[in-house]
């Protein structure tokens, strides 16, 4: 098992400086940041119950953050997300997709880092 108590999260977006930024706005607020720029890369490398929030870029060329999350459920059916977007927030199309979840995380870039970490640590503390 591991030692290290910080919580951990998977940042997925298809832009290389928006996951570097993100990544290094979590790990100074005492996070684990896994980042990948390939959706496809994401899903090989996820494992159930070890990430305790997810970021999904919505518009990935790809695979988007929808897809990708509907195939991280599929494996860890407990998974928390938070869904990213330049665009206008996608509540709407979300609940669409999937009717039975409860997703209210919706993150509007550009975003501050402070605003994100607030974000993030609202996820964790809705266990």
């Amino acid at each position: 098992m591991a030692t290290d108590a910080r919580p951990r999260v998977l940042v997925v977006d298809d832009e290389p400086d928006i996951t570097k930024v993100i990544k290094a706005g979590l790990e100074s607020a005492g996070f684990k940041v896994d980042a990948f720029n390939d959706p496809y890369q994401a899903l090989s490398h996820f494992k159930p119950d070890y990430y305790d929030v997810l970021i999904f870029d919505i518009r990935m060329p790809i695979l988007t953050g929808f897809q990708l999350y509907r195939e991280i459920r599929k494996r860890d059916s407990k998974a928390k997300v938070c869904f990213m977007t330049a665009f206008e927030v996608y509540r709407e199309e979300f609940s669409k997709m999937f009717p039975s979840y409860d997703i209210n995380c919706f993150i509007k870039k550009p975003v501050r880092t402070k605003d994100l970490q607030l974000m993030v640590k609202a996820q964790l503390e809705n266990r």
